[in-house]
C-alpha cells in the first residue's frame, strides 16, 4: 500500500533535506543556537525545578501495544558485597533490560522511515541489526538545552483532557499561544499538554494507548514554519491514534523525522509544569532534556526538567 497523494504534498512542503548540508545528522536541533540558550537561559525566575520523566518501572506504559516494546526489566546483581574481603566496603549493583522508548523518551531521526529513506535522504538500509544506525542515531544528537514552550491545549479547550479523537490541529496551537500569552518562536522545544497520561497515572495502560488524541497530520506544516527545534508531548503514540486518514499510520513520525529531520518525544508526564505554568502565568522556561547517548540507537530515555 502507497502513501497517499495528500501525505507526500505536505512532505514536500516540510522537507529540510540538504537545509544544514547534505552530511547534516542532527536536522532542526541545529537551530538550538548559543544566543537561543542563552535566551532560554534568562527565563528562569524562581529557580522551580518541574521533572518530566515518569518512572522507570517494570508495570510502566508499554502494554503490548506496539511490538517489541517492553517496560524494564530490573535485578540486583550486587546486594551488599564485601568485593576486598570481610568487613571491607560494601556494594550493590544493579542490571536492566528494557526498550529504549519504553517510557519517557527522545524518537532519534531514524527512528521512521518511509520510501526506502531516512531523514535528509539517505538510504533505510544504513540502520542494520548489529550496528543500528549508522547515520543520524541518538548518539549524534547534540544537548537538547532550549527554551521550552508548554502549549497547554487540553487547559486552552477548557477541559482536563482531550478525548481520545482529538487530533490536535495548527489551529489549537494557536488557542493555547494565545492562552500563554507567548509566541513559539525558532529553536523553541515545544510541549504540547493532551492531558492523556493522566489514563496512565490512574492505572490503565490499555485506554492509555487507544484511542489517543494526539497531534494531526498537519501540524508539522505548523513547526516547519515556526522552525521548531523538537516537539514532545504526553501520549503513548506522539499522533492520534488511530490516524485521522484512513491507513495512513504514522503520518505524523515521517513528516517530523524523516522530512523535517525533527526529534519528537513521547510519554512526557506535563501535569505537575501544567499547573506551575497556570500558577506562575508564564508558559516559557529553561528546559534540559539530554538524550542518552546510545551509540546506534533509534531512540533514548530521557530525564526532562524544566527551570521556571
Amino acid at each position: 500500500m502507497s502513501l497517499p497523494d495528500e501525505f507526500h504534498d505536505l512532505a514536500q512542503r516540510v522537507n529540510n533535506w540538504g537545509r544544514w548540508g547534505a552530511d547534516d545528522e542532527i536536522g532542526t536541533l541545529n537551530l538550538i543556537t548559543d544566543a537561543v540558550v542563552r535566551e532560554a537561559a534568562a527565563t528562569v525566575r524562581s529557580g522551580l525545578r518541574i521533572p518530566l520523566a515518569l518512572p522507570l518501572r517494570q508495570d510502566g506504559v508499554q502494554s503490548g501495544l506496539i511490538p517489541g516494546r517492553i517496560n524494564p526489566l530490573h535485578t540486583m546483581v550486587q546486594i551488599n558485597q564485601e568485593l576486598f574481603g570481610p568487613g571491607t566496603v560494601a556494594t550493590s549493583d544493579d542490571t536492566a533490560v528494557l526498550s529504549l522508548q519504553t517510557a519517557t523518551h527522545w524518537d532519534a531521526l531514524t527512528h521512521a522511515s518511509h520510501s526506502g529513506r531516512i531523514y535528509n535522504g539517505r538510504p533505510a538500509a544504513t540502520i542494520t541489526a548489529h550496528g543500528g544506525a549508522e547515520f543520524s542515531g541518538i548518539d549524534t544528537l547534540p544537548p537538547v538545552v532550549s527554551r521550552g514552550v508548554l502549549l497547554d491545549v487540553a487547559r486552552a479547550h477548557g477541559v482536563d483532557r482531550l478525548p481520545g479523537g482529538h487530533a490536535v490541529t495548527p489551529e489549537d496551537l494557536e488557542a493555547a499561544e494565545e492562552l500563554a500569552g507567548v509566541r513559539v518562536r525558532a529553536g523553541d522545544v515545544v510541549l504540547v499538554r493532551t492531558g492523556q497520561i493522566q489514563v496512565h497515572l490512574a492505572g490503565d495502560r490499555n485506554a492509555y494507548g487507544y484511542p489517543s488524541p494526539g497531534l494531526s497530520i498537519r501540524t508539522p506544516e505548523w513547526f516547519r514554519a515556526r522552525d521548531v527545534a523538537a516537539v514532545a508531548n504526553d501520549t503513548l503514540t506522539f499522533e492520534i491514534f488511530p490516524p485521522e486518514i484512513e491507513d495512513l499510520w504514522l503520518g505524523v513520525h515521517a513528516l517530523d523525522l524523516v522530512e523535517m529531520g525533527m526529534p519528537q518525544g513521547q510519554n512526557w508526564n506535563l501535569e505537575a509544569l501544567s499547573t506551575a505554568c497556570a500558577e506562575e502565568a508564564r508558559h516559557a522556561f529553561l528546559l534540559s532534556a539530554m538524550p542518552e547517548p546510545f551509540v546506534g540507537a533509534t531512540g533514548t530515555p530521557v530525564a526532562p526538567v524544566a527551570l521556571l
